[in-house]
């Protein structure tokens, strides 16, 4: 069947294009004593700090764009203490710590660091107005204790305030570019106009154009376009990003969030194999890991089984993973559950441990997998528990406001729907499998994915053309897996379920059907 679906897909492969990036060489790998020199792409963010200063500090700000963020704190640091009236430097500390995009957005210890940085910053106050603008815009984020405002509403209050900043100086590049990001993280993943996203793109297009090097712009362009709507819109971007700034491992990975969008495996094979090495070199455990679920999840659509396997072994003698940090937990865990589902090995996904230390939402991944296995291999009673844990993991994320837990919550609510959906096939119940994988899929498709996954290990709708073949209905199965393809083309799963639901239906067509049909 493998070897089936590389002929039958020979015609796309054809249309892929392979996307070749600048080799990435660390500062710490010396060649003959003379280190490469960092390619971070170019931005201008002029300060009233010590003129000496003024590389160092932008080098920071390229490699915040970036994501890059120890690193970048490292430039502000070295800023700070050459310069003890620079304000702003202790700005771009507190930027290091607030992570827009990423889940969770901040920790309770860099929270407490970050509103350390900009109280110091307020209180320095020899700085330009722009300067002091960009302080007190992100002055309300840190304001209180972290437990006592909601993620949302701070983040809402950040946005507003660079808003007004934006406004105020519609030529500074730093501040439309900063605004931009600013409305991705408020950007709600259950809104599928994609008001924010587009608000985004119009201001960075045109910055786009005209300043073509700049970090920023097309990592949130990529960002911005980050869904089924307007991912071709996107490419142009994320054929540019690794280029602008290949020295940093997040540059080198954000391309295949596009080529992800649009089935186009081979490219982000490559960008992930270039990120993963580049991380590697600067000791990035979090950004490797990233690249690699990214990288397993290409690997699998291509049919390159072996090769995902090996990932998964080289993984397990990795060192200690800090199961504790969400990027880190999520792909160590996502990673050997895609490689069971994908391939449908039902005894190895309810084989799967959940990972102790987890958050709810990474452990719920694990428990998804085996309760999906447990129905698929006939133990009920042990899916029905599975069941149960997912719905205790999900009440722990509604009853926290920290970050994208809402999100979480919906997400692990799908989970518990779908496993209840194969534990009644199991049970002789169709028509209620039918009816709760369809709600299902209903309300994923309703919501967007967050930047830290590819999407979902398996689409429920994608899941519930599997359960109508199996139920013997291709006809309708083949429509379901029709809609799942147009949601995340090019998946593997979906694309061999329309071709045995079209051999179902042409092998029970009459006779005379079948002739004419070839």
């Amino acid at each position: 069947m493998r070897q089936g679906f590389a002929t039958s897909q020979a015609w796309y492969r054809a249309l892929l294009l392979v996307f070749f990036f600048t080799p990435v060489i660390s500062a710490r790998q010396d060649s003959h004593q003379h280190p490469a020199p960092e390619k971070l792409g170019v931005v201008s963010f002029p300060t009233s700090c010590k003129a000496g200063l003024q590389r160092e500090f932008e080098k920071g700000v390229a490699l915040l764009h970036s994501f890059a963020y120890s690193r970048a704190e490292t430039s502000f640091r070295k800023v700070a203490e050459e310069d003890p009236d620079c304000a702003i430097a202790h700005w771009g500390i507190a930027m290091t710590y607030f992570h827009q995009l990423w889940d969770p957005p901040i920790y309770a210890g860099a929270f407490a660091r970050g509103r350390q940085e900009i109280e110091r910053a307020q209180q320095i106050g020899k700085d330009s107005d722009r300067e002091r603008r960009f302080i007190h815009a992100l002055a309300p984020f840190y304001d209180r204790d972290l437990s006592a405002i909601p993620y949302t509403e701070r983040v809402s209050r950040y946005e507003n305030a660079m808003g007004e900043l934006a406004k105020a100086y519609p030529k500074d590049v730093e501040s439309q570019v900063f605004y931009a990001l600013a409305l991705l993280a408020v950007a709600s993943p259950f809104d599928k106009t994609h008001a924010k996203q587009k608000q985004a793109v119009s201001i960075l297009d045109p910055l786009y154009r005209k300043y073509p090097r700049h970090p920023g712009i097309a990592h949130y362009l990529i960002h911005a376009c980050d869904n089924r709507e307007m991912a071709r819109h996107g490419l142009a971007a994320a054929r540019a990003y690794s280029k602008i700034a290949p020295s940093a491992p997040h540059a080198l990975h954000m391309p295949s969030h596009i080529f992800t969008r649009l089935g186009m495996w081979r490219d982000s094979i490559a960008s992930n194999k270039a990120a993963r090495a580049a991380a590697h070199s600067q000791g990035d455990i979090g950004e490797e890991l990233h690249a690699m679920d990214y990288l397993v999840y290409a690997l699998l659509q291509e049919g390159r089984d072996r090769e995902a396997r090996e990932i998964l072994e080289q993984l397990k003698v990795m060192p200690a993973l800090h199961e504790g940090d969400f990027k880190v937990a999520y792909a160590a865990t996502a990673m050997p559950v895609r490689y069971a589902v994908e391939r449908q090995d039902w005894v190895e996904a309810a084989a799967i441990a959940p990972p102790s230390g987890a958050p709810p939402q990474v452990t719920a991944v694990a428990v998804w997998a085996r309760g999906i296995g447990l129905a698929r291999t006939g133990r009920p009673a042990g899916a029905r528990q599975e069941v149960k844990r997912l719905r205790q993991l999900e009440r722990q994320l509604r009853a926290s406001s920290a970050g994208y837990s809402e999100y979480w919550a919906e997400q692990v609510d799908i989970q518990a729907v779908e496993v209840s959906a194969w534990l009644a096939q199991a049970e002789g119940k169709p028509g209620e499998a039918r009816n709760l994988l369809r709600e299902a899929a209903d309300d994923e498709d309703a919501t967007e994915k967050l930047p830290v996954t590819p999407g979902p290990i398996v689409p429920a709708r994608e899941q519930l053309g599997d359960l109508l073949l199996e139920q013997k209905q291709p006809a309708l199965a083949r429509k379901e897996f029709r809609v799942a393809l147009a949601n995340a083309p090019g998946r593997r799963g979906a694309f061999m379920g329309m071709l045995r639901a079209s051999k179902a239906l042409a092998n029970s067509a009459p006779p005379s059907a079948r002739l004419e049909s070839q």
